[in-house]
């Protein structure tokens, strides 16, 4: 047991210690309009284990937005990942980025949209962002079992033990502090499918959230249902997606085959999987600027 504590204690010593050296250092030097995308690296069955690297990236392609992925793990000067840089502004919370980008890039992926849809289509990103992500979380690191996420971790062993009971710890105290977490397992999973059917009632058989067009909030609902398709097998979420709402794991498909024609050599567990930390995306869109 001392043993045991003084592995979890130098662990967090090493944690934190890599956490405050990876911030604010000097920017990437890059060539001008392209955005550096700092991440925690590629997922095994998705582009990111996370939503909001997912969520953020595909943005970018959406728009054909110059950029690199960096996967160093380097955090933000706010303590968050991912973040971005661009032509030297360093921007943290994957909402801003892409208000930032927007302004920047004069972009409205929604000006087709009337008020009414506009309002739908936020209210439907904030339920999946501030309600269901929580469910998830709760699910893959709080539960009864973690065999889902111990899956699609890139650990094993002690290093796996560790950083599970540092992040249930961590995500633990954030849903209380959310509300969520003080719920009963039973309420949660409540919640849980109450708001997957809700996106699956409004999606229904349209191709994208609102409609034939994909909008800037399918960035952000995609990056969340693909935790649940790819980086959640056999948890409840998975079983109730495949078994009372198949149009969203249709909706998945359409959303990879749409901005990820190479999926296959962007995730971690892929037969041509290829690293692609510092790669530049899109460069021939710098010559249109």
């Amino acid at each position: 047991m001392l043993l045991l504590g003084s592995v979890l204690t130098a662990t967090i010593v090493l944690l934190v210690f890599y956490f405050f050296w990876n911030r604010g250092r000097e920017p990437k030097q890059v060539p001008a309009d392209v955005a550096v995308l700092y991440q925690i690296g590629r997922g095994p069955f998705a582009p990111s284990s996370s939503p909001f690297p997912l969520k953020l990236e595909t943005f970018l392609r959406m728009n054909k937005i110059p950029y690199m992925p960096d996967h160093s793990a380097k955090f933000s000067t706010k303590g968050k990942t991912p973040w971005m840089e661009y032509n030297g502004v360093a921007v943290a919370d994957t909402h801003f980025c892409i208000q930032h980008l927007k302004k920047e890039r004069d972009i409205d992926n929604n000006s087709s949209l009337s008020l009414e849809q506009k309002a739908v289509a936020r209210a439907m990103q904030k339920m999946t962002e501030e309600n269901l992500y929580w469910t998830l979380c709760l699910e893959m690191f709080c539960g009864d079992s973690t065999e889902a996420v111990e899956t699609v971790m890139p650990y094993t062993g002690v290093k796996l033990w560790v950083t599970m009971q540092i992040l249930k710890r961590v995500l633990q105290k954030e849903a209380n502090g959310h509300g969520i977490g003080r719920h009963t397992n039973t309420e949660r999973w409540s919640i849980a499918m109450g708001d997957m059917s809700a996106l699956s009632d409004y999606i229904g058989d349209k191709k994208f959230l609102m409609g034939d067009i994909p909008c800037e909030e399918d960035c952000a609902v995609f990056g969340m249902l693909a935790q649940i398709c790819w980086h959640m097998p056999g948890s409840r979420h998975e079983k109730f997606m495949r078994e009372n709402t198949p149009n969203l794991i249709a909706y998945c498909e359409r959303m990879k085959d749409e901005f990820w024609p190479d999926w296959d050599e962007r995730i971690s567990s892929g037969k041509n999987f290829v690293s692609d930390h510092e790669h530049m995306y899109f460069e021939s869109e710098l010559s249109k600027r």
